[in-house]
Formats: C-alpha cells, sequence, structure tokens
C-alpha cells in the first residue's frame, strides 16, 4: 500500500460537468491538491482548475490501483448522469482502495404545467414513441446514441451535438454543432425555424440545456424525456457546496 502519510492529501474528481468544474476551482482556491478526470469523448472539453487527466483508468481495478499510488484521500463522481460505466467502476475501484467516494450528481429535471412529456427508459423506447409524436424531430440526446435513430427513415432530424457524429445515422439529419448554455429565446427561434414537432432529450438536470424544455413548452411541443440509468448505491449530494464540506473534511486531516 505504501506511506501514504508521506503524500500530500489528494482528491479525484470523476468528470467534466460544470459541477466537477466548479468543485475542483473551490479546492484549488483552498490549496487542496485535485487531479480532475475527463473521460476524453469530447474533443475541446473545457477544463478545469488543477491537474487534469483524460482518458480511463482500465475498470475498477485500475481505478484502485491509481487510487493507492497516488496516496488519493477521497473521490468525487461528478461524472454526467448517463455515465452509468464509470458509475460503477468509481463505487467499486474505491471500494477496493478503501478511498471513501461521493457521488455529486444534479437533480433531474420535473415537468413544470403545460409540459407534454413522454418518459422513455432507453434511447430504444424513445425511437419507438417518435412516429407517433411527429415527424420532425429535434435530437439533443448526444452524438453516441445517434446510431439509435438510423432505421426511422420516415422522420427527419435536428441532431444538436458537441462534436460530429459517425454513422450509422438517420438518412435524413441535419447536424448542428453547438456547445451550451442555451437560451430561451434562441431554443424557441430554433424549434419555430425548423418547424420541430417533438423533442427528444435526456434527463440530464442543470440549467445549462433546461431553455429547450422552456421553449417546448411555448411552443406546445411534446418532449420524450430519457430517464437516467440506475446507479451504485453511494452516498450522494445534489450541490456542490454540500460536496466541498464533505471533500474538506475528508482531507482536511492530513493537511499541514
Amino acid at each position: 500500500m505504501g506511506n501514504k502519510g508521506s503524500i500530500a492529501p489528494r482528491v479525484l474528481i470523476l468528470g467534466g460537468t460544470s459541477e466537477a468544474r466548479a468543485l475542483a476551482a473551490g479546492l484549488v482556491a483552498r490549496d487542496v491538491p485535485v487531479v480532475s478526470s475527463l473521460a476524453g469523448r469530447v474533443a475541446r472539453p473545457r477544463l478545469p482548475e488543477g491537474e487534469v487527466r483524460i482518458g480511463g483508468f482500465g475498470g475498477p481495478d485500475g481505478l484502485a490501483a491509481w487510487l493507492t499510488e497516488h496516496g488519493v484521500t477521497a473521490v468525487v463522481d461528478a461524472t454526467h448522469p448517463f455515465a452509468e460505466r464509470i458509475g460503477t467502476s468509481a463505487a467499486t475501484g474505491a471500494a477496493r482502495a478503501g478511498v471513501p467516494l461521493l457521488r455529486l450528481q444534479r437533480p433531474g429535471w420535473e415537468p413544470a404545467p403545460g409540459d407534454d412529456w413522454h418518459w422513455a427508459d432507453t434511447l430504444g423506447d424513445a425511437a419507438e414513441l417518435l412516429p407517433r409524436l411527429g415527424t420532425r424531430v429535434f435530437l439533443t440526446s448526444g452524438r453516441q446514441g445517434l446510431a439509435t435513430f438510423a432505421d426511422l427513415t420516415g422522420l427527419w432530424f435536428l441532431a444538436r451535438c458537441v462534436d460530429p457524429p459517425e454513422p450509422p445515422l438517420p438518412p435524413r439529419l441535419e447536424v448542428l454543432l453547438s456547445r451550451g448554455p442555451y437560451r430561451v429565446e434562441e431554443e424557441t427561434e430554433l424549434m419555430r425555424t425548423h418547424r420541430i414537432e417533438v423533442l427528444v432529450t435526456k434527463d440530464s438536470g442543470g440549467s445549462m440545456t433546461e431553455a429547450k424544455l422552456v421553449a417546448a413548452r411555448r411552443l406546445r411541443v411534446p418532449v420524450v424525456v430519457v430517464r437516467r440509468p440506475p446507479r451504485p448505491p453511494v452516498p450522494t449530494v445534489a450541490d456542490v457546496g454540500t460536496a466541498l464540506e464533505w471533500t474538506l473534511g475528508r482531507v482536511s486531516g492530513g493537511l499541514t
């Protein structure tokens, strides 16, 4: 295991979410050594303050070995709500290394009066719902899931992604490369201009991309919302302030 007492306490933050970046900034401001780990799926990610590593760990065993080697005192899983694989690896790897783990997860969205939401458990279920809801679809569920809609030849899609998607893709597709945050007025005009009849989104939560839901409500456009996948049962908080307090409590004993 090595002598961790000779190594400055370190915090590992998993994820490139806005919450992960805010937590890293809070720790750096308090002179806590922090490493943020990004998956590397986005070509030009927004980088947090502090040290950054990009790429996987090689599963739970690789993560456990990395935590031990680097004398990590606490792990915060602040990955995207749909990054279920790393969530499972984090829970297993941290447990094997004997390092406390906290899940920082923003609350999901809730429908408001006037919303016409249709819940789906998976993107495949969402695809099955579309033909009866509309023929012009605004896809905001990420580029990696576009293949799920490739067989829907009778529908037209506007897909918004950060990076260009790879085939297979729907045959009638227009790609909009863009990164949030978005404003309600912009989202409303975008959906009106493209005559959108149905919106597809994942229940990502947060304010950065919530404007599309308000725009859909204004335009009376139905929304297909994909539910979040289950996560391992680990201690979980919903805000950065609580996560910062928890993390500082785990490292304060080793700081001088």
